[in-house]
């Protein structure tokens, strides 16, 4: 993919081998997402607040949840990924595509959403692919426009090839979209009835940095759940999907070792995850950086293994997947088995995603002489440009002495 702009998220990838694609890859998700992270934290807050088990219930304040998550936000993603690939005009046409792929995907206003998922990876693809159309069509017109036409010819060639890949996306990318979520949940169903929990991470957190969790957690865990506590008092696939220590341990690795520039943003994401209990606010730092899912993975199964070793269980979903809500569905006498198995999985996810960041030291050192999207000063003592002579000192004259001459 191509860019108009720096990311300034990811440092320069050179090379063509396979590790250059996917971290070229990675730091294209980074340029379409973490622009718009605090549009992810405005959601998180409001979810976590006003939805009915939110702190602070309130319904007519809770009506932004869902216009937000499926419109709002994978728009601003569409629209960013349009942006990079073609500029101004790439933005637009890349929202408008967007829309198609939000109602595809079964997200139409003033419906209630049960079937419905959130279009994130979808943006993603349909958002730079429509910048990409309009930028060949215009490099094939941008010599042939007669003078005075220029304005009717950009407007309408937006306009038809935003609008047909809107077309296509509610057609054909929205329902492809939701044939893999119902294929995830049908994947993790066949787990659960084989008695491959921990296994089940392996498909539940790439699931859900894909924005799945929900379809997964409600569609497939919790009718399981509300059966086996039924019977038992408590059920650990209420925990599987819920946990919130992998997405602890990974901020608090991105917190340590993370990018520099994306550090302070981890404290507030922290507080939403883990107290509020809104996991989405992390995916976009694992999208940023794909080989993370392993840490999340790997802390999934370690908390899921521990939960079954432990004999812990909950009474109900817990929802939203916060601490404290864990402890309010937990019976008695279950908190130290729950308690270790969420410390477990998040110790678990910060040492692998730690070690997947290299402690620190795959980061680039900051230079404070250097501003962004500015060219690189060079220091006083900078060592001279190859091809270059420095000036030669010349020590002043004193009075009554001759200056050394110098030979050439």
């Amino acid at each position: 993919m191509t860019t108009t702009e720096e990311t300034g998220y990811t440092p320069a990838v050179q090379g063509t081998g396979f590790r250059a694609t996917v971290q070229r890859f990675g730091g294209n998700l980074a340029a379409m997402i973490m622009p718009n992270i605090g549009a992810f934290i405005a959601w998180g807050l409001i979810t976590a607040l006003f939805i009915p088990t939110g702190w602070i219930p309130n319904d007519d304040f809770g009506q932004l949840v869902n216009p937000m998550i499926f419109f709002l936000l994978p728009i601003l993603i569409g629209y960013t990924g349009g942006r990079l690939v073609h500029g101004q005009r790439g933005a637009v046409v890349g929202a408008v595509a967007t829309v198609g792929v939000a109602v595809g995907a079964g997200a139409v206003m003033g419906t209630e959403l049960e079937n419905a998922s959130p279009m994130f990876l979808g943006a993603m693809i349909i958002g730079p692919a429509t910048a990409w159309l309009l930028k060949q069509f215009d490099a094939l017109v941008e010599d042939r426009i007669r003078p005075g036409f220029e304005m009717l010819v950009n407007n309408f060639s937006a306009g038809i090839i935003g609008g047909g890949m809107a077309l296509l996306g509610a057609w054909a990318i929205g329902p492809v979209m939701r044939a893999v979520t119902n294929g995830a949940g049908d994947a993790v169903n066949w787990l659960v009835d084989r008695n491959l929990l921990p296994l089940a991470s392996v498909l539940v957190e790439p699931a859900k940095v894909l924005f799945l969790n929900n379809a997964i957690n409600h569609g497939v865990f919790g009718p399981l759940g509300v059966a086996e506590a039924a019977e038992t008092g408590k059920s650990v696939l209420f925990m599987i999907e819920s946990n919130p220590g992998p997405g602890l341990g990974l901020l608090l690795a991105f917190f340590f070792f993370g990018p520099r520039n994306l550090r302070a943003t981890t404290p507030a994401a922290m507080i939403i995850q883990f107290l509020g209990g809104i996991h989405e606010i992390y995916f976009p730092y694992v999208l940023m950086k794909p080989r993370l899912i392993i840490a999340m993975i790997a802390g999934g199964a370690a908390g899921v293994g521990t939960f079954m070793i432990t004999g812990a269980g909950l009474t109900a979903t817990p929802s939203p997947g916060s601490i404290f809500a864990y402890f309010a569905v937990t019976p008695r006498g279950g908190y130290v088995p729950m308690l270790l198995g969420v410390v477990i999985a998040a110790s678990v996810t910060f040492a692998v995603a730690a070690a997947l960041l290299g402690f620190g030291r795959l980061e680039p050192k900051e230079d404070p002489t250097v501003a962004d999207g500015d060219a690189a000063a060079v220091p006083p003592d900078a060592d001279p440009q190859p091809g270059t002579q420095p000036e030669p000192t010349r020590e002043p004259a004193v009075a009554g002495t001759v200056p050394e001459q110098r030979t050439p």
